[in-house]
């Protein structure tokens, strides 16, 4: 907690207040020691990088390849969603590659085990469900999205109202048609209290995934998801009262007309749990600018309240994500965080020094100040002029060297 309001500029007893009363979590873990990163109320809006194989595409090294690069472009904590190889070498490699928070999702290991044990993801064992959740918990795992808010009235209302893109979701895919196949219900809502008893032993963070959450626009914050929210909700301040830090997680595709109305339902239903917004992405007609897509949503999603979001790749919707997708998506993603956070909280200093700088061409301060001071001088060095105090977008017409002459400021 001291570490973390270091990092945030508050004191420790507001983060004390913030984690005793549910708005702030420090997702830690027993066995793996991993970097203190607080999100939720308060602080600044965090940025999750999600890394992981394919069935088309395993590569190991490629996979550590990216959690570098996620945590080098500045994102706060790591996803590792493998669906392909040999899950505990990837989950241990990728760990041990990383200071970050390292997040998984139990269910992708156990119904892809149950594909190539029984043949079909539908024959899934559910006390290999369980089983899976506490091996990754062992792992060093310090949050995991766990698909709790499916359910039979979930189910029910996504069978009844259709959806025009579909079900987006792989966990929410796996487990309503395990649920349909077996005429069962979800056992991780079912049997939450055992799963609760799970995650608190080991100390990890549940994130309560959105299964049902929007894969197009025109599906946005329809029933099935509002109802997946209002039980999720119910299941946070259930999880909370166990003693398990809680994050509760929002919806995909959402156009911008609606991203308020889901942050301050979420918030209102949730008690102000900590909001975890995957993008959310604004239009559906744009593969390959994904990731530009999602920073509209995000600096919206953390303007009006979100604490942490997922970041989009320019790959997202056309391909396994490379190195320099990840390093794109983390980039794009904290400069979404950080034009939110100027309005949630008003913090804007940093953007008035680089306005000084720029007026007092200080080109050492303004790399200093730069999201990324590194591509900063990489593109003026390109390009450098003959007089180095401008840049060759002006050259010899320069404004701010004319008005400075003019007024002499």
């Amino acid at each position: 907690m001291k570490t973390v309001a270091k990092d945030e500029g508050v004191t420790p007893d507001f983060i004390r207040r913030g984690v005793a009363g549910g708005h702030i979590v420090i997702p830690i873990s027993p066995y793996r020691k991993a970097r203190a990163v607080g999100i939720g109320k308060g602080l600044r809006t965090k940025v999750n990088a999600s890394i992981g194989t394919s069935s088309d595409i395993v590569d190991v090294d490629g996979e550590v390849e990216k959690a570098r690069a996620a945590e080098d472009s500045g994102a706060d904590t790591l996803m590792e969603l493998s669906t392909g190889g040999d899950f505990l070498d990837i989950r241990k490699r990728v760990c041990e590659a990383t200071s970050l928070p390292v997040g998984s999702v139990p269910l992708y290991q156990a119904f892809i085990e149950a594909a190539r044990k029984y043949g079909a993801v539908v024959h899934m064992k559910e006390d290999d469900l369980f089983r899976i959740t506490e091996e990754q918990a062992r792992l060093g795992t310090s949050f995991m999205a766990i698909h709790t808010g499916i359910n039979r009235i979930t189910v029910e209302r996504l069978k009844k109202q259709g959806r025009h893109g579909g079900l987006c979701s792989r966990g929410g895919a796996f487990m309503t048609a395990w649920m349909i196949h077996n005429d069962k219900e979800n056992p991780l809502y079912s049997e939450f209290d055992y799963l609760l008893e799970i995650l608190k032993r080991h100390e990890v963070t549940l994130s309560l995934g959105n299964g049902m959450r929007a894969g197009a626009v025109h599906d946005s914050t329809d029933r099935a998801q509002i109802q997946e929210l209002i039980i999720n909700s119910e299941l946070a301040d259930q999880a909370f009262n166990f003693g398990v830090q809680t994050i509760v997680e929002g919806p995909g595709h959402i156009p911008l007309d609606e991203i308020e109305a889901n942050v301050v339902l979420m918030k209102r239903l949730s008690n102000e749990k900590p909001f975890y917004m995957l993008g959310p992405l604004v239009t559906d007609i744009a593969p390959g600018y994904d990731n530009i897509v999602a920073a509209i949503g995000a600096s919206l999603s953390s303007a009006y309240g979100a604490d942490f979001i997922c970041y989009v790749t320019p790959a997202e919707h056309l391909a396994l994500p490379n190195a320099e997708d990840v390093r794109i998506g983390v980039m794009s993603a904290r400069l979404a965080a950080h034009v939110g956070d100027m309005i949630k909280y008003g913090k804007r200093e940093r953007d008035l020094e680089m306005g000084h700088a720029r007026k007092n061409l200080d080109w050492q301060k303004m790399y200093s100040l730069a999201l990324n001071p590194g591509l900063a001088r990489e593109v003026r060095a390109s390009r450098m002029p003959e007089d180095k105090e401008a840049c060759t977008m002006c050259g010899d017409y320069c404004a701010l060297k004319i008005v400075r002459k003019t007024f002499g400021f």
